[in-house]
């Protein structure tokens, strides 16, 4: 079922951030509860994690209020992001397929700018993302 989430990024304190939430939403992480940067498998291009960097979040889920959930990462410097309010924030897109998938990123991305063209990612998802030509982000996630 095609579901719209809120994806957070952090600097390096996302684990803190989402023990906060969960001690006021209560519940329990969602899914593989907190998957970290170290358990990531290498992939082509990328360049080798730091060590200070592998126990950092690369994700976690946690529902809030009314099936509502949010999501989260550690964005750091050392991996090439540069954390500003408002650029922290995604909303992220579930479609139920890969057409709906395509036919939502064409359209966002519209005048505005692709961050990553959609693509098979290796957690067995179409993974995208964009900048739309107002300046909210969009994440795309259609399991395979």
């Amino acid at each position: 079922m095609a579901k719209v989430s809120t994806y957070l990024n952090f600097s390096r304190n996302t684990e803190e951030a989402f023990n906060f939430y969960k001690s006021v939403f209560g519940g329990e992480f969602l899914g593989m509860g907190i998957a970290r940067l170290g358990d990531v498998p290498p992939q082509e291009g990328m360049p080798p994690l730091a060590e200070e960097d592998k126990d950092l979040i690369m994700h976690i889920s946690l529902e809030t209020i009314g099936g509502h959930v949010i999501m989260g990462t550690d964005a750091p410097e050392s991996m090439g992001f540069k954390m500003n309010f408002g650029n922290n924030i995604y909303i992220n897109l579930e479609p139920d397929s890969k057409e709906e998938t395509q036919k939502l990123f064409d359209g966002l991305s519209e005048g505005g700018k692709v961050t990553m063209n959609l693509q098979p990612m290796f957690w067995g998802a179409l993974y995208g993302s964009c900048t739309d030509k107002f300046g909210v982000q969009w994440m795309f996630n259609c399991t395979l």
